[in-house]
């Protein structure tokens, strides 16, 4: 199996970075192959470009080269982790930058056969807020409908699913706490946990 593991957090040291580096080594250590794309380190432009946006009229654009090159690491993963901090209840904008520039008209959607059908999906955000904040302005279903229905389902991937880690500003002990349960969200041959 072979996980493609996204990081959306300009630090390094980010909690967002250390919740990444947990699910790459408990992949890695049930014998997952892991690709980490950190969108930050490697200079992703999350920026449209005429090059790159979508021609409705053409499912076959030739996209640019940097484009290309994340839709060949999509397509060559069967498992896809996308950890993200939680910003204005929202991923932020480099990630949705991401979505829009690589998952584009002719390879994620627009076809009969969805290309990336059969694969696997978890989003795993980080939010400051408590869970009851998220609950009381609905905000977890909203980032649910936005990420699994709107960009998984909508590509074909079915098998997707939404965590969110809450309290992260709620100090260093429930940040222990947090980093010693983020393996136990995942179960390699099934789904992210709940």
């Amino acid at each position: 199996m072979k996980a493609l593991l996204v990081v959306a957090h300009p630090r390094t040291d980010s909690l967002t970075a250390r919740v990444a580096a947990r699910l790459g080594e408990h992949l890695t250590a049930h014998g997952v192959e892991v690709d980490v794309l950190d969108l930050h380190a490697e200079g992703f432009d999350p920026r449209m470009t005429p090059e790159d946006e979508p021609d409705w009229a053409d499912r076959d654009k030739v996209y640019s080269a940097q484009v290309r090159a994340h839709m060949d690491r999509i397509s060559a993963a069967d498992l896809l982790v996308v950890v993200f901090p939680v910003w204005w209840f929202a991923p932020p904008a480099v990630l949705k930058g991401w979505i829009d520039r690589v998952w584009n008209h002719g390879f994620a959607y627009g076809r009969s056969q969805p290309r990336l059908a059969g694969k696997r999906m978890w989003w795993i955000g980080l939010a400051g807020e408590s869970a009851e904040t998220f609950a009381e302005h609905g905000m977890a279903e909203v980032l649910d409908r936005q990420l699994r229905v709107g960009v998984s389902n909508y590509c074909g991937i079915t098998d997707a699913s939404v965590t969110l880690l809450h309290g992260t500003l709620a100090g260093e002990d429930h940040v222990r706490a947090l980093l010693a349960g983020v393996t136990d969200l995942v179960d390699v041959g099934g789904r992210v946990g709940s």
